[in-house]
């Protein structure tokens, strides 16, 4: 497969397969996956970045208990649209997944989502801060998989 538009990506994949989300950092990986409709996203691992081929290993494993066959990836783009660094990082990330396994892949803009995270589990949920460290990178992957799964959706109608 490649990467694609995010709204090409239902046509990559067979109909009731989930996706997984990523929010790639420099020391996490958070993943999310979606239910088989693609409808909600939920938060399920932190994988701890060590070399990319065990990370990649345990993103697939966790991809394959799922039956995950595509992946949207956060993509950090700057508050005036530019990107950096760590978008350019993410799409790398991309790049070098596909050499592993041919999947389809697309990004979702995901400015500001692990503020937006942290923000509801300290206003709402009172969480604290070893708790937030936790859980806020794969919380920060549904929020990402969650704002693609409902643009998705909009396109639809």
């Amino acid at each position: 497969m490649a990467i694609l538009d995010l709204l090409d990506l239902p046509a990559a994949l067979p109909p009731y397969t989930p996706l997984v989300g990523l929010d790639p950092g420099e020391k996490t990986i958070g993943v999310a996956v979606s239910d088989v409709t693609r409808t909600v996203a939920s938060p399920l691992e932190t994988i701890r970045r060590e070399k990319f081929t065990k990370d990649a290993e345990a993103l697939f494993r966790l991809m394959d208990s799922r039956g995950a066959l595509g992946i949207v990836i956060g993509l950090p783009v700057n508050m005036d649209g530019t990107e950096g660094t760590r978008a350019q990082s993410n799409r790398a990330l991309a790049r070098n997944l596909l050499r592993l396994r041919d999947l389809p892949i697309a990004f979702w803009d995901e400015r500001l989502s692990t503020a937006a995270v942290t923000r509801v589990l300290i206003d709402e949920h009172d969480v604290n801060r070893k708790r937030r460290a936790e859980v806020v990178d794969k919380m920060a992957a549904a929020w990402i998989l969650q704002g693609a799964l409902e643009r998705l959706r909009n396109a639809q109608t």
